[in-house]
């Protein structure tokens, strides 16, 4: 048998603004990484999958919410040392349509924050797309 090569992951994280504030969810799947911190909606990219096929799937699986007008704002190279997992993440903005969000395996708690009063702590993938944000 070959020996595997290791690549990272690759995912979609998507920004949903509604009345100034931003939906996030505080991550709880046990087997994953990240888990008890906070994040917006996202998640991997399937095979075959278009990107915004993705991020709309993704949001409505985690978040209940409709969501359209996808435009890319940005791309964060996220190694998670004590998980030993590397991800690629590409960060959309949406427009909020329709939904209500529902605490779910994913994502409990969940619900809309104000930009300047974010929850602690944040998902990696979040605070480095922050961080270059507020460079």
């Amino acid at each position: 048998m070959k020996n595997q090569i290791k690549r990272p992951g690759v995912g979609v994280s998507v920004i949903i603004e509604k009345d100034g504030k931003v939906l996030l969810g505080k991550r709880m799947r046990m087997n994953s990484h990240g888990v008890g911190t906070w994040c917006f909606p996202g998640g991997h990219i399937e095979f075959g999958e278009e990107l915004e096929y993705t991020c709309k799937r993704e949001v409505m699986e985690e978040a209940n919410i409709k969501i359209k007008n996808l435009k890319f704002v940005g791309i964060t190279n996220d190694f998670f040392k004590k998980e030993g997992k590397h991800y690629i993440t590409i960060f959309f903005k949406a427009d909020y349509v329709s939904g209500t969000p529902k605490p779910n395996p994913e994502l409990d708690p969940i619900g809309w924050f104000y930009p300047n009063k974010l929850p602690k702590p944040l998902f990696l993938c979040m605070k480095n797309y922050l961080n270059k944000l507020y460079k």
